[in-house]
């Protein structure tokens, strides 16, 4: 303290020279807590933003796992049903072939009966006619 009745901010850390040893490996001691606490901080966060970017991985995977079967049964199901409409056509041309040809057999037939009997009706009889002799 001062004459004046001041105390002097300066005497508080005035002491013996062990004292200030102390103070000072103290807040060496301080500092180095501080700064391994902050690097174990940091990595804690590392590893949080590892594991994040892991989960993320996972699910981005996952997602494109789902994409790739979802896109193999619609792939599927796309030729599964050309094929049966394939073979839908493919049995109706058939079908339409026959009754073509069923058409056209009968349409055969009775062009084929017509000449008949237009020969037939235009033949002459078998038996010479009187003025013929």
């Amino acid at each position: 303290m001062h004459a004046s009745g001041a105390v002097d901010p300066f005497s508080l850390y005035k002491g013996s020279e062990k004292e200030e040893i102390m103070r000072i490996t103290s807040l060496v001691i301080v500092l180095v807590a501080a700064t391994a606490l902050a690097a174990l901080g940091q990595e804690g966060t590392i590893e949080e933003a590892k594991h994040g970017a892991k989960k993320a991985g996972e699910t981005i995977k996952n997602g494109l796992e789902t994409v790739g079967e979802k896109t193999k049964e619609t792939a599927e199901t796309v030729g599964r049903k050309t094929k049966e409409t394939a073979e839908t056509v493919g049995e109706k041309t058939k079908e339409g072939a026959k009754a073509a040809g069923r058409k056209s057999k009968k349409t055969s037939r009775k062009a084929k009966a017509q000449t008949t009997d237009e020969r037939s009706t235009n033949r002459e009889p078998n038996t010479p006619s009187p003025n013929d002799r």
